[in-house]
């Protein structure tokens, strides 16, 4: 890994994390979130990684002008932005040059990892013993 200033992985500056491996696997395991998922992300990776500023502006755009009045967004929109964030991606990943089914693949795992990401991020809004 490349040495982030600031980033601090694998350090002790960093707190254990209140989710657990085996609390992970559940969540995959819900999500239905496979190596299969895992190799269509990395498939993505390709076609992103070019494009991120576009993408950026997109999701920025939108979500700036929806919810995004205050540091913090409000619980209430952390499930809801998944779509916007997933459906406006499509299209770009259509741009990679796969075929259709591989295309619904890579947005499925797409979908998916954000469904992962945000129920990580709600961690903190949830009442202790109830995550």
């Amino acid at each position: 890994m490349n040495n982030i200033p600031g980033y601090t992985h694998g350090t002790l500056a960093v707190g254990r994390s209140p989710v657990t491996v085996t609390d992970f696997n559940q969540m995959k395991a819900s999500a239905l979130f496979s190596d299969e998922d895992v190799k269509y992300l990395r498939m993505s990776y390709d076609i992103v990684k070019d494009r991120i500023e576009a993408i950026l502006d997109v999701w920025y755009g939108f979500i700036g002008s929806q919810v995004l009045s205050t540091v913090i967004v409000p619980f209430r929109d952390l499930f809801a932005l998944i779509f916007p964030v997933t459906f406006t991606l499509r299209p770009f990943l259509a741009q990679g040059g796969h075929a259709a089914d591989e295309v619904e693949k890579m947005y499925a795992a797409w979908v998916k990892s954000c469904l992962l990401q945000v129920t990580l991020w709600s961690h903190p809004y949830v009442k202790e013993g109830d995550f």
